[in-house]
Formats: structure tokens, sequence, C-alpha cells
């Protein structure tokens, strides 16, 4: 059984809804078990989240669901870099998977919809991780 931890962004909430729904369809269909969610305002503050997800004892793997859609500033790319790294950070400092269920930069709203099950591979992403760094261990 793999125990995930959900971060996900309020910002386009419109959108992320839908990938969080796919999400935990998903990890149900893969038998795991989603422990907690986290709600957050928006992709850049998903890391200190993230972080005190990975801190428990009982999450496995974080998903990070997110979508950032390009505005009429660089803003968009910023966000997302920033926050891909620092999650990428996090996983190694905690030694446990933290997959990137976040859509952009440079989309518009209609390629953020067609891109929905970004939250679907994050959580396909976590559990086969989980599973084959159990196998490293045996």
């Amino acid at each position: 059984m793999v125990n995930l931890g959900f971060v996900i962004a309020e910002f386009n909430r419109d959108i992320t809804y839908m990938m969080e729904k796919v999400a935990e369809e998903h990890a149900e269909f893969l038998g795991a078990t989603v422990k907690y969610k986290i709600i957050v305002p928006g992709v850049f503050d998903m890391p200190l989240a993230v972080k005190k997800l990975l801190e428990k004892d009982d999450v496995d793997a974080v998903v990070t669901i997110g979508c950032v859609i390009e505005g009429e500033t660089e803003h968009d790319e910023i966000v997302v870099h920033n926050a891909a790294r620092k999650i990428a950070d996090l996983a190694l400092q905690y030694d446990k998977p933290v997959t990137l269920g976040i859509s952009g930069p440079g989309m518009t709203r209609l390629q953020a919809q067609e891109r929905v099950d970004y939250g679907k591979r994050a959580v396909e992403a976590a559990v086969k991780m989980v599973k084959r760094l159990k196998a490293l261990e045996k």
C-alpha cells in the first residue's frame, strides 16, 4: 500500500479541482491511499506544504497538483521554474518522491483544460517511484 499526500493549488481552482478528482480516482485504481490533502493559494506556495507532508512518517510520496496559465508577463515561468526546483530539492532532502502534477508555464486556459490528466500522471509517477525505490531496499 502506498500512502500519498496531495498539495493542490487553489489558483485556477476550476482546473485544479478536475485535476484533483482525476488524481484521486487514479490513486484508488492503483490501490494507493490519499492520506492528506493540503490546498495552498498557488503553485509558488507549494514547497512549504510539500515539506510538511514529507515530514510525516505515514506519507510515502507527495503529489503536487497545479495549473499556471500564461499572462502578459513572464510571471508564469518564474512561478513554475522556482516551484519545480524547490520541489525537486525537497524530494532529495527527505528521500521521498515528490511528483510534478503542475501544468504550465506558457499555456492558455484551453490548453490547461486539455492537460487535466497531469494529475493522473503525477499519481502514476508517485506510485511507481515508491514501489521501485522499495524494491531497491530489498
